[in-house]
């Protein structure tokens, strides 16, 4: 049985993704900004891995970087490195309920952080304060209706 699938859906989420990260924030709520492009990328990595792998997490992560002006490479490098792990247990977290999979996009996020510590202090740049730690636990409670509007996009479905 074949599902039809909406081929748009892809790159629309991508660019709202890209959008929602350059979204101006009052300096007070720019570190509980979750990271979008790592959600939108976790998303289509787990359900799409034909279109989806290492190599479109990595382009996606230089696109981030030119489009946010960090450090060239960085979000490539931390994208690439959480859709390595996603196809890795992809299998499993398929057959996960939401909820679960929100913990294990949890723990993805929160690893996303410290690598990111961990390029900012090897290559001494200043680290980010301790309130973006706060991040990973918003995309975290972000992930299931982010998957759930996903899901019913991809597939034409009504919520």
């Amino acid at each position: 049985m074949s599902r039809k699938r909406n081929p748009w859906i892809l790159p629309l989420s991508i660019f709202i993704a890209l959008l929602l990260g350059l979204l101006p924030l009052p300096p007070g709520l720019q570190p509980f900004r979750p990271f979008w492009l790592a959600l939108v990328v976790a998303y289509w990595v787990i359900e799409d891995p034909d279109r989806a792998g290492l190599g479109f997490a990595f382009a996606m992560g230089l696109v981030a970087d030119l489009a946010f002006g960090g450090l060239l490479g960085e979000q490539a490098l931390r994208l690439v490195m959480m859709a390595f792990i996603l196809q890795r247990f992809r299998s499993q977290l398929r057959f996960f309920p939401v909820t679960q999979q929100a913990l294990a996009m949890g723990g993805l996020l929160l690893n996303d952080r410290i690598i990111s510590a961990a390029i900012h202090f090897a290559l001494g740049v200043p680290q980010l304060p301790w309130s973006y730690w706060i991040a990973p636990v918003i995309g975290m409670l972000l992930w299931a209706p982010l998957y759930l509007v996903m899901d019913a996009l991809r597939f034409g479905r009504k919520s």
